[in-house]
């Protein structure tokens, strides 16, 4: 293990106060809160070195564990990464008692409980920026399993993972090769695993951690062998390597994700995939391509935001040209799947060159950090307009659903409508916030406008709301003067529902001649002076149980955004006609629920 050289300590920290002594300490996930609630106390322009020390202590104390167990002492390559924060006497007790607790697990649990304890204690900002986020065993098993059930051979496919930080995917693909290889002799297998696998990683440290796995797991061959386990992983930027020679089998990993700015060189280079601003897994999506063979695979756990969002159509776009998806899990959580994360996760496949196929679907329900069920939802199909959302079931009732709405064509451009965006931004605007209505203030329509059962209330009730907004000489385009259709911009699928729409009522307008409406609404504005479908019916249709269920199947995130809305299949014009009139029969709500349902499910024609 790399020791702490006196010279290279810079800094020491306080001794901690832990509520639970190390000694006493019997439960990793305990472990880990300790460790970040003493990472709290570090302050952050120190927390990445003090994360460093203290993971080399934990690990360094696994190693001996796990040595102990084997009967002998291991040892893995050197950090050369100097190690500039000291830990105090209980500090490290508490990081050794997380590495031997450790021990007592397989080396892929042991590995990740270890990664993402580190990821924990960095800095938010950092960790933020790369994108650090750690896959749980769980989800590198079945993403596995899914790039084998795509024909992936373990014996012969040539791996690369381009983010392999805590070797979540390269420790179990190089122990899959191992199984698949019981003749073989020690020599042979690292030779192999020398030529086939590879990961690169911007983050010296989490490159360090991988390889150290890898000779952790392989310690026994390696010493048979008499030679070293071989370096698979390059410290570097991702983003600037460039494939040269023979491509991979399979390109797997869990990139990292969050906006990111490129340098010209890499727009221009990635340019294809771009819409926009960049998010970082949709430029590594872009990135796997490149490094994978013509019929090759690419296996990556991702977010789902890029199945609808606007700023990932160039992305679909390249996705159904090149590389077409075979296969698709929507992981059942939110929560628990990533540490500190709250995020909606796909675990796909593509294969590189293959015609556009009906993708199978399947409902991952994480049970644990190590296991899931697997359950069968449905399929899809890629639309033929390369760059629309995809339309997929997210559980298995939904399969009906979007076998139908992949042929319902109505949009709401043809009931003549678009969608747009609140235009305030509250914060860049809050020295004409009001808090009372005086010459010169209009009404300023907040989300909390668009109550739960679908209704308008002038309102303004959260923190920092004011309820009017003076509006001054050069504000004009901030002031909406007809009638629209409000929708709240963001949801999650835990909600009972994802659409939350009110009719903005043309009596307010023309109380107040123009209102304002904050950023966090959507609009659903006329494009012609006399829509096919009165606003208030839109309201109704959007609120409906049916088309919520139908968004469902197109979102891919938390924010309802324009462009999602504005593909949401509809009734056809003439079907809103006999709405409109069964409507104006009889107010039951119901009665019109009911009849969705015929058009969306049981293919009722106009």
């Amino acid at each position: 293990m790399n020791q702490i050289a006196p010279s290279s300590i810079r800094f020491r920290s306080r001794p901690a106060e832990l509520p639970v002594r190390a000694a006493e300490l019997r439960s990793l996930p305990l472990g880990r809160q300790l460790a970040c609630a003493w990472s709290a106390t570090v302050p952050e322009r120190r927390r990445q070195a003090a994360a460093w020390s203290f993971i080399v202590e934990a690990i360094g104390a696994y190693v001996a564990a796990h040595g102990a167990v084997l009967g002998r002492q291991l040892s893995i390559s050197p950090l050369h990464l100097a190690l500039s924060f000291e830990l105090d006497a209980e500090t490290r007790d508490l990081a050794s008692k997380i590495g031997q607790l450790a021990a007592a697990l397989p080396i892929c649990e042991a590995s990740y409980q270890l990664s993402a304890t580190y990821t924990i204690l960095l800095p938010e900002s950092l960790r933020g920026a790369l994108g650090i986020y750690y896959t749980p065993p769980a989800l590198t098993e079945r993403l596995l399993d899914m790039a084998e059930a795509a024909g992936i051979n373990w014996k012969t496919a040539r791996v690369l993972d381009p983010a392999c930080g805590g070797g979540a995917f390269l420790l179990p693909v190089a122990q899959r090769l191992r199984t698949l290889m019981p003749t073989a002799t020690p020599k042979q297998l690292l030779d192999k695993i020398a030529r086939q696998l590879r990961g690169f990683e911007i983050d010296p440290f989490a490159a360090w951690m991988t390889q150290a796995w890898l000779e952790i797991s392989f310690a026994d061959v390696a010493r048979a062998a008499g030679q070293p386990f071989p370096a698979v992983v390059t410290v570097c930027d991702s983003l600037e390597q460039i494939p040269r020679g023979r491509r991979f089998d399979l390109v797997v990993g869990n990139p990292p994700y969050g906006r990111t700015p490129l340098s010209q060189s890499q727009r221009q280079r990635y340019q294809r995939s771009l819409y926009g601003h960049a998010n970082l897994y949709g430029v590594f999506t872009d990135l796997a391509l490149r490094w994978t063979k013509p019929g090759g695979i690419i296996a990556y756990v991702t977010p789902t935001s890029f199945l609808s969002g606007e700023y990932f159509k160039a992305l679909r776009d390249l996705l159904a040209k090149e590389a077409p998806p075979l296969a698709m899990d929507f992981i059942s959580s939110r929560r628990g799947v990533f540490e500190n994360v709250l995020q909606e996760t796909a675990l796909a496949t593509y294969r590189r060159g293959a015609r556009k196929r009906t993708v199978a679907v399947h409902y991952f329900d994480v049970a644990s950090e190590t296991q899931g069920q697997v359950v069968q939802a449905g399929d899809f199909k890629l639309p033929k307009d390369r760059k629309a959302p995809w339309i997929a079931p997210r559980a298995p009732a939904q399969q009906r659903l979007t076998t139908r709405l992949v042929l319902m064509p109505t949009r709401l451009k043809d009931w003549g409508y678009t969608v747009s965006t609140g235009p305030l931004v509250w914060n860049r605007f809050k020295d004409q916030l009001r808090l009372n209505a005086c010459s010169g203030t209009l009404p300023l329509i907040w989300a909390e406008a668009v109550t739960s059962d679908g209704n308008f209330i002038f309102r303004a009730e959260r923190r920092n709301h004011a309820p009017f907004f003076e509006a001054k000489p050069g504000d004009e385009w901030l002031q909406v003067e007809k009638p629209c259709v409000l929708v709240q911009r963001t949801t999650a699928k835990e909600q009972p529902r994802r659409l939350i729409a009110a009719e903005l009522p043309a009596w307010f307008i023309e109380r107040h001649g123009s209102v304002i409406v904050e950023n966090h609404l959507n609009m659903i504005r006329p494009i012609v002076e006399q829509p096919s479908v009165p606003a208030y019916l839109v309201a109704a249709v959007i609120n409906s149980h049916v088309v919520d269920q139908a968004f469902r199947c197109i979102s891919g995130s938390v924010a309802v955004s324009a462009f999602e809305l504005e593909a949401l299949p509809l009734p056809t014009v003439a079907q809103m006609r006999r709405l409109a009139r069964l409507l104006h029969q009889s107010d039951d709500d119901g009665a019109l629920s009911a009849e969705l349902e015929k058009i969306y499910l049981k293919m009722v024609r106009a």
